[in-house]
């Protein structure tokens, strides 16, 4: 009889033991899911043609729209706030001429490792692009506003452009 109980007793713990690491480890997965935190998407309106947009090891720009003043110089700062490399996580900004097709020049700019992801066929369609960065690194580009308008502006990096895209409107 002293055998028996000692046996439940033994699967008891071991049940329960097992039981409250359950449960801690569902709570530090819950602790590590609310850290990461998707960075916040801003609406960008003209105040001056100054514009810095930001990437990230996320795939993600924290601009969606870049509004800008016709008839001006436009300047540009695309900022990779990541820390993984251009060869893991490269980003670029790219601003299309109206009537693009996004995804054919997406298509096109994955094959185009040699050039930076800028397709040599479809460069006649780029108002202007940033070079290609890797966490920690920036860049900058200065280019005559164009016509008023929506363009379309994304990252050519592989696969990026699905993701990575937003609107640039000129007022």
């Amino acid at each position: 009889m002293k055998k028996i109980v000692l046996f439940i007793a033994v699967i008891l713990l071991v049940v329960t033991s097992c039981g409250e690491k359950k449960k801690e480890e569902t709570k530090e997965v819950e602790t590590a899911t609310e850290e990461v935190k998707k960075p916040e998407v801003k609406q960008e309106e003209p105040t001056n043609n100054d514009v810095v947009i930001e990437g990230d090891d996320n795939m993600r720009f924290n601009l969606k729209r870049i509004v800008v003043k016709g008839g001006e110089k436009v300047k540009i700062t695309l900022k990779h706030v990541g820390k993984m490399s251009k060869e893991l996580m490269g980003h670029n900004l790219v601003i299309l001429k109206k009537g693009t097709n996004l995804n054919e020049f997406g298509q096109k700019a994955n094959a185009a490792k040699d050039t930076d992801y800028i397709p040599e066929d479809m460069k006649d369609v780029i108002i202007a692009h940033t070079e290609m960065i890797g966490g920690g690194e920036e860049t900058t580009i200065e280019f005559d506003a164009p016509e008023a308008g929506e363009y379309d502006f994304l990252c050519s990096f592989p696969a990026h452009y699905a993701i990575m895209k937003g609107k640039f409107v000129v007022k």
